[in-house]
């Protein structure tokens, strides 16, 4: 059985966008799901995070998959860089990495150390990632997915006219990340 996590982002909460929706058809194919509220905006903070990440370590292992959102996707770089498991894979969706224009980009930057990632202990930590990004994202530019394909030496997944994939955009449901899901499981 594949451990999920899904992470939000700044004022996110579990019950947002294609969280939900996510969830139940992951847990119809029998897969453990976690979406853990962190505090945001207020004590929002990398160490606060990885707090409230700490109550699920045990779900963390080789079969755990991470998906992140918003702010999530880099915190899920954060999460590997600082777990010492290797893990099954990981799905970052329109993830921020220092590119600009980023809407958020003080707060973020201020969140995740001015960017700056360990690369080598990521690649290192995770066996596979898929990346995905829109062309029309009001919140991070396409740059930043490109980076990051760069960096991860991974296929970036370029969906047009996506927006920030979340509710705003119509995104209650995600069938393409839930297609890719299915076949890491």
């Amino acid at each position: 059985m594949a451990n999920i996590f899904i992470f939000h982002g700044t004022g996110g909460y579990p019950e947002e966008n294609w969280f939900p929706w996510l969830k139940q058809k992951l847990e119809n194919l029998n897969c453990k799901v976690i979406i853990p509220q962190f505090p945001t905006p207020e004590n929002q903070s990398l160490e606060n995070w990885l707090k409230i990440l700490s109550n699920y370590q045990k779900f963390y292992n080789q079969d755990t998959i991470l998906i992140g959102h918003s702010l999530g996707r880099a915190f899920l770089l954060r999460v590997i860089e600082n777990y010492d498991a290797k893990i099954k894979s990981s799905f970052l969706v329109g993830t921020p990495i220092g590119i600009l224009p980023i809407k958020n980009y003080e707060s973020d930057k201020l969140f995740l150390g001015e960017f700056s990632f360990d690369w080598k202990k990521i690649k290192n930590n995770c066996k596979k990632f898929f990346i995905y990004h829109s062309d029309n994202d009001p919140y991070v530019s396409l740059g930043n997915g490109k980076e990051l394909a760069k960096n991860l030496v991974a296929k970036l997944i370029c969906i047009p006219n996506a927006g920030h994939f979340n509710k705003r955009a119509g995104y209650t449901a995600f069938e393409k990340l839930f297609e890719d899901i299915k076949k890491e499981l």
